[in-house]
């Protein structure tokens, strides 16, 4: 599989998304949320799993806007602002009411120890994909000359310390998060053991 193979859905929504997640989220969280997509992408294409391709793309955008300080809720995990931001954003680009629920529904569940491919294939394809690319979970799934054509165009900027600060930080404020569990179960040791980052 070669990078130029996957498609980026051409929607207003699609860009629209990545137009916003550009204005508010650090080029290292921007270029994480382009690889979320691509990771995910990329093996659900491999695997032969059927996603909506929209939704999954508007998901990566925001799947961390919950942790840029506009949109940090002092009340909810990142994870459950994030899906509140993009059900909004998703109003507002014209989605029906039930594709929004399932826009935030995709978010939250990214960060779920797992998620059913058959229940929620592309909360599935986040979850896998963002842990690949956080903490380097299956990164066997993709030969290292893919791995080094994503990061190559979307480099990791220092993402791993950035992304430990946040998740510190969400985690004092909030300790019964979702962050603060992941804090608690060794994320920021995995993290630095990425080898994407070696």
């Amino acid at each position: 599989m070669k990078l130029d193979d996957l498609v980026i859905p051409d929607t207003a929504a699609c860009a629209t998304a990545r137009e916003v997640a550009s204005a508010y989220c650090s080029p290292a969280l921007l270029n994480h949320s382009a690889r979320a997509y691509l990771w995910a992408a990329a093996y659900g294409t491999s695997q032969g799993i059927a996603f909506d391709a929209e939704l999954l793309y508007v998901a990566a955008m925001f799947h961390d806007i919950g942790l840029v300080r506009e949109f940090d809720s002092h009340t909810v995990a990142f994870d459950e602002a994030g899906g509140h931001v993009a059900w909004v954003f998703a109003a507002g680009a014209g989605w029906p009411a039930a594709r929004r629920t399932r826009l935030a529904e995709v978010i939250v569940r990214h960060m779920w120890d797992q998620v059913d491919v058959a229940d929620d294939p592309e909360g599935h394809l986040l979850e896998r994909s963002t842990s690949l690319d956080i903490s380097g979970r299956n990164v066997d799934d993709f030969t290292a000359a893919f791995r080094g054509e994503v990061l190559a165009r979307h480099p990791r900027l220092g993402l791993g310390d950035e992304f430990v600060s946040c998740f510190r930080e969400q985690a004092q404020r909030k300790p019964d998060s979702s962050a603060a569990a992941a804090m608690r179960n060794g994320i920021a040791a995995r993290i630095a053991a990425n080898p994407l980052d070696a």
